[in-house]
């Protein structure tokens, strides 16, 4: 093969790359976009009257929770199977759910006031 024939050859492969990419990038299936990709969302959880509010909260997979403590000088903390905040009574904590899924929670020092909540995570 001479070198002419290989220069050709190259740029008939990138050639065909790109045009394969093209309809690909369009719809938003390389590197994101508009084709049904979405930014994960966040939400806010708020201690506050021994309660957590929303006390049940829906989401997508991939959504960020933070819970904000707002109830004076009352320590609170927020439980899962697997995940802990630290036992405090300002600042907050996130959690990003990777996986669908039902995820019960509580604050260990109040659930038998009923300090309870539910992330369903779709």
């Amino acid at each position: 093969m001479t070198g002419g024939s290989t220069g050709r050859l190259l740029a008939l492969a990138l050639v065909t790359v790109v045009a394969a990419l093209v309809p690909a990038i369009a719809l938003g299936g390389v590197g994101g976009g508009t084709g049904g990709a979405r930014p994960a969302g966040s939400h806010t959880v708020t201690l506050k009257d021994i309660a957590f509010h929303p006390g049940d909260l829906s989401i997508a997979r991939g959504d960020s929770v933070t819970w904000v403590w707002r109830d004076g000088e009352t320590e609170h903390n927020v439980t899962f199977h697997g995940f802990h905040s630290r036992t405090q009574s300002h600042g907050s904590y996130t959690v990003r759910f990777a996986h669908s899924g039902t995820f019960s929670y509580d604050c260990t020092l109040h659930v038998a006031e009923g300090m309870k909540g539910e992330i369903v995570v779709r």
